[in-house]
C-alpha cells in the first residue's frame, strides 16, 4: 500500500540521518533477452550509467542490476542482497509488465520505490499503484535530490519532475517539470563498472566475431516523425564536446572492446561536431570500429570520407517506406531520391549500411507495401528489418489510432518467432499479410545479397513476381 510522501519521509528519517553511505541506492534495468536472442543491438542501459555514475559523484552508494543476461530468479536474488534503501527501476515500452512484476516482487524488500523511463514519462499514472514515485524527464538530478531529500527527511513534493500518489486524498500529485539538461559535458561517464562487460563482450564475440557496446554523444533530436517516441530526451538536440566523447571512446578501449555503437538518435546531425569526433579519433592515433544512426539527409562527400578514415564501418538508417507519399505521412522530411545517394555515398567509401522499413502503416495500401519490399530489397544494403508499426503512447500515431488500438503493449517473444511482430491496432492489411509481405521482402534481399544482380534476375525476379500476386491474392 503506498503512503504519502510525508509520511514516508517522516517515518524513514531517523534510518537515513547522516552519512550518504548509508543509503544505498539499486538501479534495476528489467530487460530479460529471450532464449532465441540473436539482436546485434543488445547494449548496457546507458541511462541508469548515467544516474549511477552522478549518485557516485555525489558520494552516494549505488549498484546496478542490468537483468539482460540473467534468470529472473537470479537478479531478483542480487537485488535483494544489495539490501537497498531506494529501488529505482526503468520501464519502457516493451517493458512494462515486467517492470510491474518486479515492483510487486521488491516492494516489501526497499523502503522507498521508484519508477523511470520512457512509458513512466509518457503515462506514469498506471505505475503509482506499485511504486511510491514516477520520475519524469531525465532522471541524473531528480534521482539525486531524491536520494538527498529522502535521507535528510525533506519534502519531496517540491522536487522538480516527479509524479506521485497522494494517499490519504487518493489523487495523483504532479510536481513541475524539470528543464532539460543543458550541459552534458557537465556530468561524468556512464558507470561502466556497473555493467557485466565480460558478459556483453561474450555475447557479441560467440555471435557475431566483434565485441561491441554503446556510447551516446548527444541527447534529444529535432525532427518530428509521426512514430518516434522520445519523451525524455525531447525534440532539443543537446552535445558533448569532441574532446569529452573520444575520452569515453579509450575509456570503452580500455575495458576491451574493438567495437562501439554510437547510440545517439542521430549521430550525423551535427555536421562540424562530427568531423571534429573524426578529426579527435584520428588525431589521437585510435583504432576502433564504429557504427551509428544517420539520416540520408545529413550526409556530403566530405563528411563520409571524414567517417571512413576514424573507423566507421557501417551506418543505420531509419528509411521506412518506399513511397514517398507514405514517407510523407510519416512526417520523414526525406525523399527516395535521398536515400538512393546517401547510400551510394557509403558504397562509394566502403562503409557499410544497414536500414529499417515499416511495412501497414496506416494509409498504406498492397500497392505501397509492395513498393516498399521491392525498394528495400533493391537497396545495396548489408543489413535489413521490417517491422510492424508500432503506436507507442505520446506519439502522434497513438494518439490517431488510440480508438482502434487492439493491445497497447507490445513484448519480444521469448522463444523462436519466424517473425518477432504482432499488430496492435485494427487495419485494413491483416497481420498475416503484413507477416508475408515481411518475410517475402527478407527473402528477396538475402537473394540479391548473395547472388548479386545476375543471381537476381535469375531467381529473384521469378520470385518477386510469384510472391507480390500471391500477397494480393491474401487477405
Amino acid at each position: 500500500m503506498n503512503l504519502t510522501l510525508s509520511i514516508i519521509f517522516l517515518s524513514m528519517r531517523l534510518n537515513f540521518l547522516g552519512d550518504f553511505q548509508m543509503a544505498t541506492v539499486t538501479l534495476v534495468y528489467p530487460y530479460f533477452h529471450p532464449r532465441a536472442d540473436t539482436s546485434m543491438f543488445r547494449f548496457p542501459p546507458l541511462g541508469l550509467g548515467y544516474i549511477a555514475a552522478y549518485l557516485k559523484q555525489q558520494g552516494i552508494s549505488v549498484e546496478v542490476v542490468d537483468c539482460t543476461f540473467m534468470k529472473q530468479k537470479d537478479a531478483l536474488r542480487k537485488i535483494i542482497d544489495s539490501k537497498p534503501k531506494i529501488i529505482g527501476i526503468q520501464s519502457m515500452y516493451s517493458m512494462k509488465e515486467k517492470s510491474l512484476e518486479l515492483a510487486k516482487l521488491l516492494k516489501a524488500h526497499c523502503e522507498l520505490l521508484i519508477v523511470g523511463g520512457a512509458l513512466p514519462t509518457t503515462e506514469p499514472e498506471p505505475f503509482l499503484d506499485d511504486f511510491d514515485i514516477a520520475v519524469v524527464g531525465e532522471g541524473e538530478q531528480t534521482m539525486f535530490e531524491l536520494v538527498n531529500q529522502f535521507i535528510n527527511g525533506g519534502d519531496l513534493s517540491q522536487i522538480k519532475g516527479i509524479v506521485y500518489r497522494e494517499e490519504n486524498i487518493d489523487q495523483i500529485k504532479r510536481s513541475p517539470s524539470r528543464g532539460l539538461i543543458e550541459d552534458l559535458n557537465a556530468f561524468p561517464n556512464p558507470s561502466r563498472d556497473s555493467f557485466d562487460n565480460n558478459a556483453y563482450k561474450k555475447y557479441y564475440s560467440n555471435k557475431f566475431g566483434y565485441t561491441t557496446t554503446a556510447v551516446m554523444t548527444s541527447r534529444g533530436c529535432p525532427f518530428t516523425c509521426d512514430f518516434c517516441s522520445k519523451p525524455v530526451f525531447g525534440n532539443n538536440f543537446r552535445a558533448r564536446s569532441a574532446s569529452k566523447v573520444v575520452d569515453e571512446i579509450e575509456e570503452v578501449i580500455s575495458l576491451g572492446y574493438n567495437r562501439i555503437w554510437f547510440a545517439d538518435d542521430c549521430f550525423t546531425l551535427d555536421r562540424n561536431r562530427l568531423i571534429g569526433i573524426c578529426d579527435e579519433i584520428t588525431n589521437r592515433g585510435l583504432k576502433i570500429g564504429w557504427e551509428c544512426l544517420s539520416r540520408v539527409d545529413t550526409l556530403d562527400p566530405e563528411t563520409v570520407d571524414k567517417m571512413k578514415h576514424a573507423g566507421c564501418i557501417r551506418m543505420f538508417f531509419g528509411i521506412e517506406s518506399g513511397n514517398d507519399s507514405i514517407l510523407a505521412l510519416m512526417k520523414k522530411q526525406i525523399t527516395i531520391s535521398q536515400v538512393c545517394k546517401a547510400l551510394f555515398l557509403c558504397k562509394e567509401n566502403g562503409i557499410k549500411a544497414g536500414a529499417f522499413f515499416i511495412v501497414g502503416y496506416p494509409g498504406e495500401n498492397d500497392k505501397t507495401v509492395l513498393e516498399t519490399t521491392r525498394f528495400a530489397s533493391s537497396l545495396p544494403l548489408d543489413y535489413l528489418s521490417f517491422t510492424m508499426p508500432y503506436p507507442i503512447p505520446g506519439t502522434p500515431l497513438y494518439e490517431r489510432l488510440n480508438g482502434e488500438l487492439i493491445s497497447n503493449e507490445w513484448q519480444e517473444p521469448k522463444n523462436i518467432n519466424l517473425v518477432k511482430h504482432k499488430l496492435l491496432f485494427e487495419s485494413r492489411l491483416s497481420e498475416n499479410k503484413l507477416k508475408f509481405a515481411i518475410i517475402k521482402g527478407m527473402i528477396q534481399f538475402y537473394i540479391r545479397k548473395h547472388t548479386g544482380e545476375k543471381g537476381y534476375k535469375l531467381l529473384g525476379t521469378p520470385f518477386e513476381t510469384l510472391t507480390d500476386a500471391f500477397y494480393n491474392l491474401m487477405h
